[in-house]
């Protein structure tokens, strides 16, 4: 039985049994038998996907407001549901020429021989997705598995369970979708059955269950894809626009709680514009509202799950008791069964402090000064993480020291860039991630093997040819 917990109540107010080991690998057999089918036939494939994007935007509704009760957000939810929609359609008018055959070649190395590559998709994936974008994160491995010809089985977060419902709707609704895409309820050991019954698996959560992940994916010598945490810097330059700064920072950090891998959760200023920069930000705080008791008005959403709460909680003090300055914030707040907390600007801050050490998935703004940019870079690229970062300053400036990030993605002038831009391939450097971009076109070409054809068009070698009596003495 898994429970789920209102994030602006406190309340539980859904139950559902978990699926088992048996009810997993029985999905997963009956999927499995009709991905051979589905792979053959890329017109079904695009015309089956279109009404699946019809149907989410019909149900968008039902399917927005189910994410509202798991999340607690409702513009947010809105835009995933949306969102979602404009992915399939993205990935139904890119994937048939990712797949068309290519031209049969001549090898660089025998010039008697000539090849073509065929491309296999893996039977069947699994997605293990968060709780933090419950559609998206659920969604952005499964569209370009379907395109690539798998089938898909999908575990959703126990904490935000709600929305599978309306969204197995949506697939009921497309005749043949749920022949090859389903959705299991359940926790960790749920989770587990799947990764023993599927071909591939993709995961989106923390480092500690990646590592889990991992394991057990060898075990079973299927690929892993994990896009893990991370603790994104910033780099503010002394040519930067600090006004612009400061509006994409807050949005990033203090947006949706901080409760997304790419917020920004360090912020390293060059020390001639740091009071300038902390002002700024101090006052952004200031104008924003809880998203309470109106949920229609307001930009500070409520911590989907009250357990993350507590962790940020905990970096809070540990950073205060380690002489950190607050400037604006404070401690989460518990209104109305819900935990809340607005954006909190912190200085003098150390190393030693939990808050530059794990992830904060939270809306805490440390700020650290430096002197020079090679300063700047060496903060910057410490610690365990590498999943993206932001620098701000004049073009060629911030793209200099851009170059010279261990992360995957980096925005000039912005932050958070990932969260929007999905054409532009990228890779997780250390605890953040292991295997292919899932972004670009290697989002879907993850999900095939590279068979190869080989042609000889000559007659092929004799036994005789391995005589040693071809060899001088």
């Amino acid at each position: 039985m898994i429970e789920a917990i209102n994030p602006r109540t406190g309340v539980v107010d859904f139950r559902s049994e978990a699926a088992d080991s048996n009810s997993v690998r029985s999905i997963s057999e009956r999927l499995r038998r009709a991905q051979l089918q589905w792979s053959g036939d890329t017109e079904k494939r695009i015309s089956v996907l279109q009404a699946w994007a019809d149907s989410l935007e019909a149900r968008g509704p039902q399917l927005a407001e189910a994410l509202t009760a798991d999340t607690g957000r409702r513009l947010l939810s809105h835009f995933e549901v949306t969102g979602m929609a404009q992915r399939i359609r993205y990935w139904i008018q890119r994937f048939p020429g990712l797949l068309a055959p290519g031209e049969e070649l001549r090898s660089r190395s025998a010039a008697n021989v000539t090849y073509q590559h065929q491309k296999i998709p893996y039977a069947l994936v699994g997605i293990i997705s968060p709780w933090n974008f419950p559609l998206t994160l659920s969604l952005v491995d499964t569209i370009p598995a379907l395109c690539a010809g798998c089938a898909a089985l999908i575990k959703p977060s126990e904490v935000t369970p709600r929305f599978a419902a309306v969204l197995n709707e949506t697939i009921q609704d497309v005749p043949g979708l749920s022949e090859v895409l389903g959705i299991v309820l359940g926790d960790g050991e749920t989770g587990s059955a799947l990764i023993d019954n599927v071909d591939m698996i993709c995961f989106t959560g923390s480092v500690t269950t990646g590592r889990k992940v991992a394991v057990q994916a060898a075990q079973n010598f299927i690929p892993a894809c994990l896009e893990l945490g991370g603790k994104d810097p910033a780099i503010v330059l002394a040519d930067a626009d600090i006004k612009a700064a400061a509006d994409a920072l807050m949005r990033s950090a203090a947006g949706s709680c901080g409760q997304a891998c790419m917020s920004i959760e360090r912020i390293y200023v060059d020390q001639r514009v740091f009071e300038k920069l902390r002002d700024q930000l101090v006052e952004i705080a200031s104008t924003l509202s809880y998203n309470t008791p109106d949920i229609h008005r307001g930009a500070l959403y409520p911590f989907i799950d009250q357990r993350q709460a507590l962790k940020v909680r905990e970096q809070l003090e540990n950073a205060l008791e380690h002489g950190a300055r607050l400037h604006c914030g404070g401690a989460p707040e518990l209104i109305d069964g819900g935990y809340w907390m607005r954006p909190t600007v912190l200085s003098d801050i150390s190393d030693e402090m939990l808050l530059m050490r794990e992830e904060t998935f939270g809306p805490l703004l440390p700020l650290i000064p430096f002197d020079t940019d090679q300063e700047a870079v060496m903060m910057a690229n410490s610690g365990d993480f590498g999943l993206s970062g932001s620098v701000f300053g004049e073009r060629e400036h911030a793209l200099r020291i851009a170059r010279e990030l261990r992360v995957g993605a980096v925005g000039i002038n912005d932050a958070s860039m990932t969260a929007l831009i999905h054409d532009i391939e990228k890779q997780s450097f250390g605890f953040s991630g292991l295997g292919p971009s899932r972004m670009g076109d290697q989002g879907l070409l993850r999900f095939l093997r590279t068979k190869a054809l080989m042609i000889q068009h000559d007659q092929p070698a004799p036994a005789a040819a391995l005589d040693e009596a071809g060899l001088p003495a």
